[in-house]
């Protein structure tokens, strides 16, 4: 029995050394949008607060108008912070996305992109806000997160 019931809860969680990532069989199952339904983290480790990352490229912060391009830009630039504290988008707990005009296309954009980027690991937990606007004009998606690195 206990083999049983070990066998069921490792179908529905993945779990490293510090971090789980869980979708109870009860919930939908969130996969397929690109987001677990939870995470959690036990220390000892470092959090990293990653603020909002838009879908302006380089320095010069350019907005292309192209929904897509800035959710690839958006999602790079998330790469980039991770890879200051080598780290990779798996090391993601909780991801928080703006989206200017949501739509049904927008997501199914997001859906696409962010799952390119995990390419198969678990999804962090995940919120998608739509906005009428947000801090730039131009701006139509923004991304947050918070990161765990082990000690």
């Amino acid at each position: 029995m206990k083999y049983l019931i070990s066998l069921l809860l490792c179908a529905f969680t993945f779990q490293t050394k510090a971090q789980t990532f869980k979708n109870p069989d009860s919930l939908f199952n969130p996969a397929p949008y690109g987001f677990s339904h939870v995470s959690s983290v036990k220390t000892p480790g470092e959090f990293i607060y990653i603020s909002g990352q838009s879908g302006g490229l380089g320095k010069e912060h350019f907005l292309n108008p192209d929904f897509r391009i800035q959710v690839k830009t958006a999602l790079e630039n998330l790469k980039v912070i991770l890879n200051s504290y080598q780290l990779k988008p798996e090391n993601i707990m909780k991801i928080t996305i703006l989206i200017v005009d949501h739509s049904p296309e927008k997501l199914k954009i997001w859906e696409e992109e962010i799952s390119k980027v995990w390419n198969g690991k678990p999804f962090p937990a995940s919120t998608l806000i739509p906005v009428p606007k947000l801090a730039l004009d131009g701006m139509l998606i923004e991304v947050d997160a918070i990161a765990f690195k082990a000690n």
